[in-house]
């Protein structure tokens, strides 16, 4: 996520009421998470575990909850919880702004394009030429959506991610300040649930289709020329390149890799990383040949037991 124009780092350490090293005019652009984020980009991290590859990454700035040794060129907001304090720059920097209308007066709609009855489109949506919005399609602020787009009847872009901590008391929800992107020529079926970035942008390929009831999680990166069968859940921060094929009730775990031209087959479980141009199975999925061998292995335990048995 971006600001409006560029902040110094005392304008930020003033804003959440943390320390900073670093110098005060040290030019910060936005913020972001770990795996989304550029120069210029403050990011979050608040366990030992993760310390070394915040100070490492591309972020300019890196808020903390210790005081640790300044990489060089960076510069650090040392806060007690840098969880909150995240999410009270996401709150200053894009606030909820309610709606009294169901088209927005803010929201840019291209030539050809036809919105049915009962379309939520929120604030600064932009949706281009030629599309087909079905009725009860709700669109949340920010979406961006290309040329030649059909999507169907209730189908929601740009609800909250789901993003937690996990408090003494309650879960502490990480407020979504990012947005989704949708590319030319894709089609989205009914009722399916595609969430924003958290910091970044959830995107759908250009020319992939995707069938009914599929949830896609945040910041999400779904490739060009993609098929993606009904019942399909696919996490957060997933990276599918481009022509892959996912069968129905597919599920797929946060931050994993489908390599190009990759197919999957109904309700597998993804656990891992997949390679590209090889079909899968199973839960674990695997290569499908190995899956198929294992399983004829598995159907003649039987007679095996029995064997032994007659011994």
């Amino acid at each position: 996520m971006k600001f409006p124009q560029p902040q110094s780092l005392r304008q930020i350490s003033q804003l959440i009421d943390a320390e900073f090293v670093g110098k005060p005019d040290f030019e910060i652009l936005g913020i972001n998470e770990i795996h989304v984020v550029e120069h210029g980009d403050i990011v979050f991290v608040d366990h030992p575990k993760y310390y070394d590859k915040a100070l490492k990454s591309k972020a300019s700035v890196v808020l903390i909850n210790k005081k640790v040794d300044c990489p060089e060129g960076k510069a650090l907001l040392i806060s007690e919880d840098p969880f909150t304090d995240f999410n009270k720059i996401t709150a200053h920097f894009s606030p909820f702004e309610s709606s009294a209308e169901a088209k927005s007066n803010s929201a840019k709609i291209g030539k050809s394009t036809i919105i049915q009855p009962n379309v939520f489109i929120g604030n600064h949506v932009k949706i281009g030429d030629n599309c087909i919005i079905h009725s009860n399609v709700s669109i949340y602020d920010g979406v961006e959506i290309g040329n030649n787009v059909q999507i169907h009847a209730g189908t929601v872009l740009g609800a909250d991610a789901f993003y937690y901590k996990n408090r003494s008391t309650h879960h502490d929800k990480l407020l979504s300040g990012g947005s989704i992107k949708i590319e030319d020529h894709v089609e989205i079926g009914a009722l399916c649930t595609i969430d924003k970035g958290v910091s970044g942008i959830t995107r759908i390929g250009e020319g992939t289709k995707i069938d009914n009831q599929v949830q896609v999680g945040h910041d999400t990166v779904i490739g060009k020329k993609c098929l993606i069968a009904s019942q399909t859940g696919i996490a957060g921060c997933v990276v599918i390149e481009d022509e892959v094929t996912i069968w129905g009730q597919v599920g797929i775990a946060s931050g994993l890799t489908i390599g190009k031209k990759a197919i999957i087959y109904a309700q597998s479980g993804i656990s891992k990383n997949l390679k590209p141009n090889t079909t899968y199975f199973g839960t674990p999925a695997d290569d499908i040949k190995k899956k198929y061998r294992e399983l004829a292995y598995i159907n003649r335990i039987p007679d095996i037991i029995q064997k032994l048995k007659n011994l």
